[in-house]
């Protein structure tokens, strides 16, 4: 089994298509953590919040621990995980073999509200020379849930890196989430659900494939 460490085999820029680049930044994380805390506090104090109380003068530091070390470390390029790969002898092309993992928990942020996104993932490849180990499957598609996301832009960062990982276009992405966007403001409807689509290669062109997920 042979095993790709990091970011090793792609830039982040190569696998986003979104406008908006991560921002280096020379603060550490515990920099990061506490500047987070030091503003929440603040936005408490506007609320009029009374943070002597037992119950909130430790909030600020329990919602900074969140953001960093929970809901977006994903922001951190250097924590893609390490993939471990099979040299494929077992599926050739011929033989039409897919592998598909179904049910993949999402668990993200919306970034124009910074409230939850909550669904499923499934997640599809025909395997050229490589086979990846499951559950770097599940992985990858959890680290670019862990950060402030557009659905649709999940949905084709996952294609991308799948695609430069296992050196193929044949990839297959669907996810159908909740948004609390949707569901607990604005128009508050509790039953609307987002699917998006994401199929390439074979998948996108044969019409055996197209049916996959």
């Amino acid at each position: 089994m042979n095993t790709l460490h990091g970011l090793d085999l792609m830039e982040e820029a190569a696998i986003t298509h979104h406008p908006h680049r991560l921002i280096s930044s020379s603060l550490t994380k515990e920099q990061k953590t506490e500047r987070i805390a030091h503003h929440f506090r603040e936005i408490m104090q506007i609320l009029d919040l009374d943070l002597s109380d037992p119950s909130l003068q430790n909030t600020p530091e329990r919602f900074a621990h969140m953001y960093m070390d929970e809901l977006f470390w994903g922001l951190d390029t250097a924590l893609f995980p390490d993939v471990s790969y099979l040299d494929n002898d077992m599926m050739q092309e011929e033989d039409n073999g897919i592998v598909l993992v179904k049910d993949i928990p999402i668990k993200s942020m919306c970034e124009h509200h910074f409230v939850p996104i909550i669904g499923t993932a499934a997640v599809a490849y025909i395997p050229a020379d490589k086979i990846l180990g499951l559950s770097k499957i599940n992985r990858i598609v959890d680290y670019f849930c862990r950060r402030p996301q557009l659905q649709e832009r999940l949905t084709s960062q996952i294609a991308d890196a799948l695609s430069i990982l296992l050196n193929t276009e044949d990839v297959a992405i669907r996810i159908e989430a909740e948004h609390f966007c949707v569901t607990l403001r604005g128009v508050e409807h509790p039953t609307s659900r987002t699917h998006t689509f994401v199929s390439r290669g074979r998948f996108k062109e044969d019409f055996f494939f197209r049916n996959v997920l």
